[in-house]
C-alpha cells in the first residue's frame, strides 16, 4: 500500500487492498497498521497480501497491489453452527419414515400419509427456492440461516402438540414449517464454503457442510426406532415415548436458533472490507478509540455474513462487482442457457432422487424381507449414511487435491450406479448382515455425490451466485424425489421391493450417459489460477455482475480492479 500524494483526496491517508488510490471515499490514518491489528486481532490470522505477479514488490513498497485476501479461524464457527442446525433439519425429515410402521398405528392413518411427512420436504422446497435463493443473493447468509434455523425450531415445537391420535394434521403442520426450513438451508453449503474459505481447502468446506445433512439424517435412521420402540407398547407409552423424541428435538433446535442469533445480534461499527468502507464513505481517522474497542466487541459474533478479507481470488473479483449490475432473473436465465449445468441439473436430480426415495422407503423394504427389524433398519440406514459421510470427505478432499471434478463425478455416479444393482439383487438374500454391507457400499458412493454435484456446478456457473445454483440443483433433486417416491413406493407394494429398486437402477443408468456428456468448463478454478500466474482473461460472458463488460483482463502492467 502505499500514502496519498499531498493533492490527493485527503493527506495522511492510503488506499486500500486494490481500491483505487483516486477514491475520496475510502482513507485511513497514517497508523493504519496499528489500528487494523486493533480491529479484530483474532482475525489477522494468516491474513495475506498476494502480489498481481511472482516479481513484483512485497507490501509496503510502492506500485498496484492485488486484491487482498484473508482466511480466518472464524470460518469453522460459521461452518459448525450452519452443520449443526442443517443435521437437526435433516433429522427431523426422516424421523417417521424410518419407523413408518409405528407412526401408521398411532395416528390410524395409511403408509402413504406417512411417506407423505417425508415428501412434503421435496414438496415445499419446488415453489420457495426461487424467493429464497433471491433473499440469499438480495440480503445475504445471514438473514437466510437466520430464518432457517428459526424456522426450523418453530416446526419441531409444533410438532411437540400433535402427540395425540386425532392431532395427526398437526404433526403435518410442524413438519410443514421445518420443510420450510429446509428451503433456507440445502442451498448454503457451496455459498459458505465460497465465501469463508480458500481455493485449497473449498471442496472439503462444502463437503463438510453436506456432512451436517447427511449426519443428522444418520442420527434419524439411528434413534427414532430406539426412541420410540414398537414392542408391546401401550397407546401412552407410545405417546409418552413420542413426546419425549419431539421435545429433545425442540430443546436441540431452540439452543441452536439462540446460537444463530447472538451471531447476528450487532453490526460492527467499521466496516468488514475496503469495498464496504468506499461505500459507507467512512474514514478511519474519525472512528475514536471507544469505537474501535465497541467494534472488537460486536465482532465477536458466531455467525457472520462474510469474513472481513475475501478468502480467494475468485470470490475477490466476485465482492468487487457493483451492487447494481447484478440481476436476479438474469442470473436465472444464465443459468438455464449454461448446457452443461442444465445436465448436471438433470443428473443431479436423479441421483439425489434416488437416495431420497431409498431413505424414504428403506423401512418398508427391509421390514418386507426381515419381519419385526424396525431396530436394524435403522441401523442399516444408519450405516448408509454414515458411509456416505466418509465418501463425502474423501471425494472433497480428493477435489481439492486434484481438481478432477467431471473426471470424479463420473466415476463416483458409475459405482453408485453398481452399489444400487449390488443392494438389489441381495437385499432378499435373508442375511441382514449383506444388507448392512451392500447398504453401506452404496451409501458410500451415493451420499458421497452429493457435495460433488454442488462443487462441480459451483466450477462451471461461476461468477454465478453459489446459492442460486445449488438451489436449483435441489430443487431438482426434491422433484425427482417426489416422482421417485411415488413411483418405487407403488411397485414396491404392488409387487416387490426389487421392482421399485430396479426402477431406479433404470434412471441412474441414464444419469451416467448425462454425466459424461457434461463439459468440464472450470471457470472459478481458472480465475483462480490465472490471478495466481499474473494473467487472468477472464470473466464468463454475460456474468450478471458485468453486463457491460464481456471479458475481465488482468496483468502485472494494469491497476487491480478487484
Amino acid at each position: 500500500m502505499s500514502a496519498e500524494p499531498q493533492n490527493g483526496p485527503k493527506a495522511g491517508c492510503v488506499a486500500l487492498n486494490g481500491v483505487p488510490r483516486d477514491s475520496p471515499t475510502v482513507v485511513v490514518s497514517g497508523a493504519l497498521g496499528r489500528l487494523q491489528t486493533q480491529l479484530a486481532p483474532e482475525e489477522e490470522t494468516q491474513i495475506r497480501l498476494l502480489p498481481m505477479t511472482p516479481g513484483e514488490e512485497p507490501p509496503g513498497a510502492e506500485g498496484p497491489l492485488a486484491p487482498r485476501t484473508a482466511l480466518t479461524p472464524r470460518r469453522f464457527v460459521v461452518l459448525l453452527i450452519f452443520s449443526l442446525y442443517s443435521m437437526v433439519n435433516a433429522f427431523q425429515w426422516i424421523q417417521y419414515s424410518i419407523i413408518s410402521n409405528i407412526f401408521e398405528g398411532f395416528y390410524g392413518v395409511s403408509s402413504l400419509h406417512i411417506n407423505w411427512l417425508s415428501m412434503v420436504y421435496m414438496l415445499a422446497y419446488v415453489p420457495l427456492i426461487f424467493p429464497a435463493t433471491w433473499l440469499l443473493d438480495t440480503r445475504g447468509l445471514r438473514l437466510t440461516a437466520l430464518l432457517g434455523s428459526g424456522l426450523n425450531c418453530l416446526g419441531a415445537w409444533v410438532k411437540c402438540g400433535s402427540v395425540q391420535q386425532h392431532l395427526f394434521w398437526v404433526t403435518m403442520l410442524g413438519q410443514s414449517l421445518c420443510s420450510v426450513a429446509q428451503v433456507f438451508i440445502l442451498g448454503l453449503p457451496s455459498r459458505i464454503a465460497s465465501v469463508w474459505f480458500g481455493p485449497t481447502e473449498v471442496s472439503t468446506a462444502c463437503a463438510t457442510a453436506v456432512l451436517g445433512n447427511q449426519l443428522g439424517t444418520a442420527v434419524g435412521f439411528l434413534l427414532p426406532p430406539v426412541l420410540v420402540p414398537s414392542s408391546h407398547n401401550t397407546t401412552e407409552l407410545l405417546a409418552y415415548n413420542i413426546s419425549t423424541m419431539f421435545y429433545g428435538t425442540s430443546a436441540i433446535s431452540t439452543l441452536l436458533f439462540i446460537l444463530t442469533i447472538i451471531g447476528h445480534a450487532s453490526t460492527a461499527l467499521l466496516p468488514p472490507s475496503v469495498t464496504e468502507s468506499s461505500r459507507r464513505g467512512l474514514c478511519l481517522e474519525a472512528v475514536s478509540q471507544n469505537q474501535l474497542q465497541a467494534a472488537i466487541i460486536s465482532l465477536e459474533e458466531a455467525f457472520k455474513e462474510k469474513p472481513r478479507y475475501p478468502p480467494s481470488r475468485a470470490q475477490a473479483a466476485i465482492q468487487d462487482s457493483p451492487p447494481a449490475e447484478y440481476s436476479y432473473k438474469n442470473s436465472i436465465m444464465n443459468l438455464f442457457k449454461n448446457i452443461p449445468f442444465v445436465l448436471l441439473l438433470i443428473t443431479y436430480g436423479i441421483m439425489t432422487g434416488a437416495f431420497y426415495s431409498v431413505s424414504t422407503l428403506l423401512n418398508q423394504m427391509i421390514l418386507t424381507y426381515y419381519k419385526g427389524e424396525e431396530v436394524n433398519a435403522g441401523r442399516i440406514g444408519l450405516t448408509l449414511v454414515v458411509a456416505g459421510m466418509v465418501g463425502s470427505i474423501l471425494c472433497g478432499l480428493w477435489l481439492d487435491y486434484t481438481k478432477t471434478y467431471k473426471q470424479t463425478t463420473l466415476v463416483v455416479y458409475i459405482l453408485s450406479f453398481l452399489g444400487m444393482v449390488i443392494f438389489t439383487f441381495t437385499l432378499d438374500l435373508q442375511y441382514i448382515i449383506i444388507v448392512f454391507f451392500t447398504g453401506g457400499v452404496l451409501g458410500f458412493f451415493m451420499t458421497g455425490y452429493l457435495p460433488l454435484g454442488f462443487e462441480f456446478a459451483v466450477e462451471i456457473t461461476y461468477p454465478e451466485s453459489e446459492g442460486t445454483s445449488s438451489g436449483l440443483l435441489n430443487a431438482a433433486a426434491q422433484i425427482f424425489g417426489i416422482l421417485f417416491t411415488l413411483a418405487q413406493g407403488k411397485l414396491t407394494s404392488d409387487y416387490d421391493p426389487r421392482a421399485g429398486n430396479l426402477f431406479l437402477c433404470a434412471w441412474m443408468f441414464v444419469g451416467i450417459i448425462l454425466t459424461a456428456l457434461i463439459k468440464s468448463d472450470l471457470r472459478r478454478q481458472n480465475i483462480n489460477t490465472g490471478i495466481t500466474n499474473g494473467d487472468i482473461k477472464a470473466m464468463p460472458v454475460d456474468s450478471p455482475t458485468d453486463e457491460e463488460s464481456k471479458t475481465v483482463m488482468m496483468s502485472k502492467q494494469s491497476e487491480p480492479a478487484v
